[in-house]
């Protein structure tokens, strides 16, 4: 395939940011806020500003790169994804949007082009969520969709997502000042690993997005009474790892109900106290992770779920409570930009095939202001959030030239 992109520089972005927060031969760890995350925010601004972006910070940690267009009061077309990472993560999760967004814009640049509407590079804070518990921040943040009590949140060390904010360099409590009118965004394109294995199946190197599914967080705090493991009776205890293995035995069948559907669950957090081998646990609390593409049919399974964690913490003598966590509604995507995506495919002799994402996105949160158009790229063995995670540079280069491609014709409507 002969590219529009400067291929060449766009591998060496990458190679150059896994650099920041390296672990292991392949993996990365930039936490949202980190030491580490500023400095692979400060290296993207600086190949924005190399690429002739005007460029800012904002007080939700969000970096933004801005090309004006003719018509500089236009709504823009915003690109975009994050280069936060999980703690143990790979290089291509969130980075190929942003560096292959900011790649899209500066050729667009060297050719001359000047587009009618002004055109955004944003590269999210916090879309993980490990750090502070909750994700998807910086685009939250900028559509005024954050939750109470969010910059109180702590990370494992006991600093405040407050603080951290602070520490680099943002003000919360002048969060108005970057939060977006919606009328001035006209629409979204994130391009993302699939982290998932359909394009490998099908050999084939990108794919169009239809839509995302909506996850659903929550927390539950089990409470019993600690005892001897060796003198207290099966029949007298209020075993609270107990109880908790049985809600969540019991969340998996729910969620199995409908053997065709895209629904999934996961616990994938659990904390036992005081986690003593011969202690009967007092305390336990885990994360609920609840996705599907049907908000009523994830509603049901959510109501279930509550109704089994009333049921068998009254059965072992438990008190309970469940937090909750977010989540985002089921999203689709733009049908407009789905046919230019298809369109411009062909151009460049693809033709991929469309999917559905289970994962969630930025893009998820940014169908609330704007249209939005998601494309996949092919990872090897779908795996992802592991320093295994990879992608070839071909695959993203070709997921580059139809976000290139597609964004030079939203640019002009």
């Amino acid at each position: 395939m002969d590219f529009t992109i400067n291929t060449e520089r766009l591998s060496k972005r990458l190679s150059e940011l896994a650099e920041i927060g390296k672990i292991g031969e392949t993996g990365v760890c930039r936490l949202a806020l980190s030491k580490e995350y500023k400095e692979g925010m400060e290296l993207v601004r600086t190949w924005m500003e190399e690429a002739g972006l005007s460029t800012r910070f904002d007080h939700f940690g969000n970096l933004i790169g801005r090309l004006e267009g003719k018509n500089p009061d236009a709504p823009a077309v915003m690109l975009g994804s994050h280069i936060d990472s999980q703690p143990y993560g790979g290089r291509y999760d969130g980075t190929i949007g942003v560096l292959g967004g900011l790649e899209a814009v500066q050729t667009m640049i060297e050719n001359d082009i000047v587009p009618e509407s002004p055109v955004e590079v944003i590269s999210f804070c916090d879309e993980e969520g490990h750090r502070f518990g909750v994700g998807l921040f910086g685009s939250r943040g900028i559509l005024g969709q954050l939750e109470p009590g969010e910059l109180e949140r702590a990370d494992e060390n006991g600093v405040t997502r407050r603080e951290a904010l602070i520490e680099f360099g943002a003000d919360p409590d002048k969060f108005h000042e970057s939060e977006y009118n919606p009328d001035n965004i006209a629409y979204y394109l994130e391009m993302h690993i699939e982290q998932g294995p359909k394009l490998q199946e099908q050999d084939q190197p990108i794919g169009i997005v239809s839509g995302i599914a909506g996850p659903r967080w929550l927390s539950v705090i089990l409470d019993g009474f600690a005892g001897h493991a060796g003198t207290v009776p099966m029949n007298m205890r209020r075993d609270a790892l107990a109880g908790a293995s049985e809600i969540i035995t019991s969340f998996n069948s729910i969620v199995k109900t409908d053997s065709d559907a895209p629904s999934v669950g996961t616990v994938g957090n659990l904390q036992v106290f005081p986690n003593g081998r011969s202690i009967i646990p007092e305390k336990v609390e885990f994360t609920i992770d609840l996705r599907d593409t049907d908000q009523a049919r994830r509603d049901d399974y959510e109501r279930k779920l509550r109704d089994s964690v009333k049921e068998i913490s009254e059965k072992h003598g438990l008190d309970y409570k469940i937090t909750d966590d977010g989540g985002t509604s089921p999203k689709e995507c733009s049908r407009e930009i789905m046919t230019i995506m298809s369109e411009e495919s062909e151009s460049i002799n693809l033709a991929p095939p469309v999917l559905m994402s289970g994962a969630f996105h930025d893009a998820s949160h940014m169908a609330d202001a704007c249209d939005m158009g998601m494309i996949f790229v092919r990872c090897k063995d779908g795996i992802s959030h592991n320093p295994a995670e990879y992608s070839t540079d071909e695959d993203i280069a070709a997921g580059t030239e139809l976000l290139y491609k597609a964004m030079l014709r939203l640019v002009k409507n």
